[in-house]
Protein backbone atom coordinates (compact mmCIF):
# COMPACT_ATOMS: atom_id res chain seq x y z
CA UNK A 1 0.00 0.00 0.00
CA UNK A 2 1.21 3.50 -0.81
CA UNK A 3 0.52 4.75 2.71
CA UNK A 4 3.76 2.94 3.59
CA UNK A 5 5.67 5.02 1.01
CA UNK A 6 5.17 8.49 2.56
CA UNK A 7 8.21 10.76 2.40
CA UNK A 8 6.51 14.02 3.46
CA UNK A 9 3.06 14.96 4.73
CA UNK A 10 1.33 18.04 6.12
CA UNK A 11 -2.11 19.63 5.77
CA UNK A 12 -1.54 20.65 2.13
CA UNK A 13 0.82 18.14 0.59
CA UNK A 14 1.99 14.55 0.48
CA UNK A 15 5.11 13.26 -1.23
CA UNK A 16 5.24 9.52 -1.88
CA UNK A 17 8.05 7.29 -3.07
CA UNK A 18 6.24 6.00 -6.15
CA UNK A 19 7.15 2.41 -6.98
CA UNK A 20 8.53 1.68 -10.43
CA UNK A 21 5.85 0.12 -12.62
CA UNK A 22 2.94 2.08 -11.16
CA UNK A 23 1.48 4.57 -13.67
CA UNK A 24 0.25 7.94 -12.41
CA UNK A 25 -2.63 8.06 -14.91
CA UNK A 26 -4.96 5.10 -15.58
CA UNK A 27 -3.49 3.12 -18.52
CA UNK A 28 -5.50 2.00 -21.50
CA UNK A 29 -5.02 -1.65 -20.60
CA UNK A 30 -7.07 -1.15 -17.45
CA UNK A 31 -4.26 -2.11 -15.05
CA UNK A 32 -3.84 -0.48 -11.66
CA UNK A 33 -2.62 3.09 -11.38
CA UNK A 34 -2.07 5.72 -8.69
CA UNK A 35 -5.81 6.45 -8.84
CA UNK A 36 -6.54 3.04 -7.32
CA UNK A 37 -4.51 3.95 -4.22
CA UNK A 38 -5.65 7.53 -3.55
CA UNK A 39 -8.32 6.55 -1.03
CA UNK A 40 -5.60 5.07 1.20
CA UNK A 41 -3.81 8.45 1.16
CA UNK A 42 -6.59 10.63 2.60
CA UNK A 43 -5.35 10.38 6.23
CA UNK A 44 -8.56 11.72 7.71
CA UNK A 45 -9.46 14.11 4.89
CA UNK A 46 -12.65 13.53 2.91
CA UNK A 47 -11.05 14.75 -0.32
CA UNK A 48 -8.64 12.45 -2.14
CA UNK A 49 -5.22 13.96 -2.91
CA UNK A 50 -4.27 14.59 -6.55
CA UNK A 51 -0.93 14.37 -8.38
CA UNK A 52 0.65 17.76 -9.12
CA UNK A 53 3.09 16.45 -11.74
CA UNK A 54 3.82 13.21 -13.56
CA UNK A 55 6.46 10.50 -13.42
CA UNK A 56 6.75 7.89 -16.15
CA UNK A 57 5.41 4.43 -15.28
CA UNK A 58 8.91 2.98 -14.84
CA UNK A 59 10.26 5.96 -12.89
CA UNK A 60 10.31 5.53 -9.13
CA UNK A 61 10.71 8.18 -6.46
CA UNK A 62 9.36 11.55 -5.31
CA UNK A 63 5.82 12.30 -6.48
CA UNK A 64 4.00 15.33 -5.08
CA UNK A 65 0.28 15.16 -4.29
CA UNK A 66 -1.84 18.15 -3.26
CA UNK A 67 -4.51 17.69 -0.59
CA UNK A 68 -6.82 20.48 -1.81
CA UNK A 69 -7.47 22.31 -5.11
CA UNK A 70 -5.95 25.62 -3.97
CA UNK A 71 -2.66 23.95 -3.05
CA UNK A 72 -2.73 22.05 -6.35
CA UNK A 73 -2.95 25.30 -8.31
CA UNK A 74 -0.09 26.89 -6.36
CA UNK A 75 2.18 23.88 -6.66
CA UNK A 76 1.42 23.46 -10.38
CA UNK A 77 2.40 27.08 -10.91
CA UNK A 78 5.67 26.49 -9.05
CA UNK A 79 6.49 23.66 -11.44
CA UNK A 80 5.61 25.82 -14.45
CA UNK A 81 7.74 28.69 -13.13
CA UNK A 82 10.76 26.43 -12.60
CA UNK A 83 10.85 27.01 -8.84
CA UNK A 84 10.96 23.33 -7.90
CA UNK A 85 14.30 21.64 -7.29
CA UNK A 86 14.33 18.15 -8.81
CA UNK A 87 17.16 15.63 -8.66
CA UNK A 88 17.05 12.33 -10.53
CA UNK A 89 19.34 9.31 -10.54
CA UNK A 90 19.71 7.10 -13.59
CA UNK A 91 21.83 4.15 -14.58
CA UNK A 92 22.95 4.77 -18.14
CA UNK A 93 23.83 2.06 -20.64
CA UNK A 94 27.51 2.96 -20.96
CA UNK A 95 29.96 5.51 -19.57
CA UNK A 96 29.68 9.15 -20.74
CA UNK A 97 32.73 10.67 -22.42
CA UNK A 98 32.75 13.56 -19.92
CA UNK A 99 32.31 13.60 -16.15
CA UNK A 100 29.62 16.28 -16.14
CA UNK A 101 27.89 18.82 -18.34
CA UNK A 102 24.77 20.76 -19.24
CA UNK A 103 22.35 19.68 -21.97
CA UNK A 104 20.49 22.54 -23.63
CA UNK A 105 18.24 20.83 -26.15
CA UNK A 106 14.70 22.07 -26.95
CA UNK A 107 12.16 19.28 -27.34
CA UNK A 108 9.07 18.66 -29.41
CA UNK A 109 6.70 15.74 -29.89
CA UNK A 110 7.01 13.64 -33.04
CA UNK A 111 4.31 11.19 -34.09
CA UNK A 112 4.01 8.54 -36.75
CA UNK A 113 1.46 5.85 -37.43
CA UNK A 114 4.14 3.17 -37.53
CA UNK A 115 6.08 3.89 -34.35
CA UNK A 116 3.71 6.05 -32.31
CA UNK A 117 5.07 9.16 -30.61
CA UNK A 118 8.30 10.21 -29.02
CA UNK A 119 10.06 13.40 -27.95
CA UNK A 120 12.90 14.64 -30.16
CA UNK A 121 15.46 17.41 -30.11
CA UNK A 122 14.13 20.32 -32.12
CA UNK A 123 15.54 23.88 -32.32
CA UNK A 124 11.95 25.11 -32.65
CA UNK A 125 10.72 23.04 -29.71
CA UNK A 126 10.11 24.02 -26.10
CA UNK A 127 13.24 25.01 -24.15
CA UNK A 128 14.71 22.18 -22.07
CA UNK A 129 17.91 22.18 -20.01
CA UNK A 130 19.41 19.53 -17.74
CA UNK A 131 22.62 19.56 -15.70
CA UNK A 132 24.25 16.18 -15.16
CA UNK A 133 27.26 14.53 -13.53
CA UNK A 134 28.61 11.01 -13.23
CA UNK A 135 28.55 9.70 -9.66
CA UNK A 136 29.83 6.16 -10.08
CA UNK A 137 30.79 3.61 -12.75
CA UNK A 138 30.33 -0.16 -12.48
CA UNK A 139 30.96 -2.79 -15.16
CA UNK A 140 30.73 -0.42 -18.12
CA UNK A 141 27.67 1.42 -16.89
CA UNK A 142 27.34 4.69 -14.95
CA UNK A 143 25.18 6.16 -12.22
CA UNK A 144 24.36 9.71 -13.30
CA UNK A 145 22.71 12.54 -11.38
CA UNK A 146 20.38 14.69 -13.47
CA UNK A 147 19.09 18.11 -12.40
CA UNK A 148 16.48 19.34 -14.89
CA UNK A 149 15.65 23.04 -14.79
CA UNK A 150 12.59 22.52 -17.00
CA UNK A 151 9.96 19.78 -16.91
CA UNK A 152 9.33 18.55 -20.43
CA UNK A 153 7.88 15.13 -21.19
CA UNK A 154 10.66 12.48 -21.33
CA UNK A 155 13.21 15.28 -20.89
CA UNK A 156 15.84 13.32 -18.97
CA UNK A 157 15.45 10.26 -21.18
CA UNK A 158 16.00 12.25 -24.38
CA UNK A 159 18.76 14.41 -22.90
CA UNK A 160 20.60 11.31 -21.70
CA UNK A 161 20.44 9.60 -25.08
CA UNK A 162 20.98 12.64 -27.31
CA UNK A 163 22.75 15.21 -25.14
CA UNK A 164 24.93 13.05 -22.89
CA UNK A 165 25.26 10.48 -25.66
CA UNK A 166 24.37 7.45 -23.51
CA UNK A 167 20.74 6.31 -23.07
CA UNK A 168 19.22 5.25 -19.78
CA UNK A 169 19.52 1.53 -19.19
CA UNK A 170 16.34 -0.33 -20.11
CA UNK A 171 14.72 2.57 -21.97
CA UNK A 172 12.58 0.95 -24.70
CA UNK A 173 12.08 4.17 -26.68
CA UNK A 174 15.37 6.09 -26.54
CA UNK A 175 17.67 3.18 -25.67
CA UNK A 176 17.95 -0.55 -26.26
CA UNK A 177 15.29 -1.63 -23.80
CA UNK A 178 15.98 -4.58 -21.55
CA UNK A 179 14.84 -8.01 -20.49
CA UNK A 180 12.68 -6.67 -17.67
CA UNK A 181 11.46 -3.70 -19.71
CA UNK A 182 12.20 -1.32 -16.84
CA UNK A 183 13.81 2.08 -17.44
CA UNK A 184 16.38 2.73 -14.68
CA UNK A 185 15.30 6.23 -13.64
CA UNK A 186 14.57 7.43 -10.09
CA UNK A 187 13.31 10.78 -8.76
CA UNK A 188 15.62 11.08 -5.76
CA UNK A 189 14.84 14.56 -4.41
CA UNK A 190 12.14 17.22 -4.60
CA UNK A 191 12.08 20.64 -2.93
CA UNK A 192 9.23 23.12 -3.42
CA UNK A 193 9.50 26.51 -1.62
CA UNK A 194 6.32 27.90 -0.03
CA UNK A 195 5.47 31.38 1.22
CA UNK A 196 4.83 31.60 4.93
CA UNK A 197 5.64 27.99 5.73
CA UNK A 198 8.51 25.52 5.43
CA UNK A 199 9.38 24.17 2.00
CA UNK A 200 8.14 20.78 0.92
CA UNK A 201 11.29 18.67 0.98
CA UNK A 202 11.57 14.95 0.27
CA UNK A 203 14.32 12.45 -0.48
CA UNK A 204 13.69 8.98 -1.88
CA UNK A 205 16.39 6.40 -1.16
CA UNK A 206 18.13 4.67 -4.03
CA UNK A 207 15.94 1.71 -5.05
CA UNK A 208 16.99 -1.90 -4.65
CA UNK A 209 16.96 -2.39 -8.44
CA UNK A 210 19.89 0.07 -8.67
CA UNK A 211 21.79 -1.61 -5.83
CA UNK A 212 21.26 -5.00 -7.45
CA UNK A 213 23.48 -3.79 -10.30
CA UNK A 214 26.23 -2.81 -7.89
CA UNK A 215 25.51 0.90 -7.53
CA UNK A 216 25.30 2.80 -4.24
CA UNK A 217 26.21 -0.18 -2.11
CA UNK A 218 28.93 1.81 -0.38
CA UNK A 219 26.55 4.71 0.37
Amino acid sequence: MLDEHILFIDGEAIVIDKPAGLPVDPPRDGSLSLENHLQSLTFGFKRWPSAVHRLDRDTSGCLLLARNPKAHRRYSQSFEDGRVEKVYLAIVDGVPAAAEGMVDLPLSKQSSRESGWRMVGDPKGKPATTAWRVLETVAGKALVEFRPTTGRTHQIRVHAATGVGVPILGDPVYGRGGKDGRTMLHAARLVLPREGKPAIEANAAMPDRFRALGFGNGA
